[in-house]
């Protein structure tokens, strides 16, 4: 597969499973489990797959500078990884506001602007929760971080 289709098919899934998370996990208690399961996984397998392919053992030493880091994104399946990276772990941390908005009682309705900007600008969103979660809780070290 090229990088051009995985990015495009990663997406699609990716997509697909925010479209869960804002719409059905209210209704359906195991959707964690298939986003988890299954999409997470897949993409933890596909960035797996895309590093093999395109980082080599002397390459690791270039995370230690910016100028190093972005060497290493001039190869198109290197920058697909990331953005899988990206993807797996911005759907990671929807779950876990999804999942520690129920636990503090915080209405679904009132999570999904904070869903919305994880699936787009990732930390933003989270920010947003955490400040909500504040408000709502009225202490900002809650457990369950």
């Amino acid at each position: 597969m090229t990088p051009d289709s995985i990015f495009s098919i990663c997406n699609t899934i990716a997509l697909a499973g925010w479209l869960l998370l804002m719409i059905l996990s209210p209704f359906w208690v195991d959707t964690d489990k298939l986003l988890i399961g299954i999409i997470i996984t897949l993409f933890a397998i596909i960035y797996a797959w895309c590093i093999s392919q395109s980082f080599s053992a002397g390459d690791f030493d270039k995370f230690s500078t910016l100028d190093g880091v972005m060497s290493l994104f001039t190869n198109k399946m290197a920058v697909t990884a990331g953005w899988v990276h990206y993807l797996a772990f911005d759907l990671m941390t929807g779950i876990w506001i999804k999942k520690n908005s129920m636990k503090y009682g915080i209405s679904h309705w009132l999570i999904i602007p904070c869903l919305l900007f994880t699936f787009m600008l990732g930390p933003v969103g989270l920010l947003m929760y955490l400040i909500i979660r504040t408000i709502s809780s009225k202490q900002y070290f809650a457990s369950n971080y």
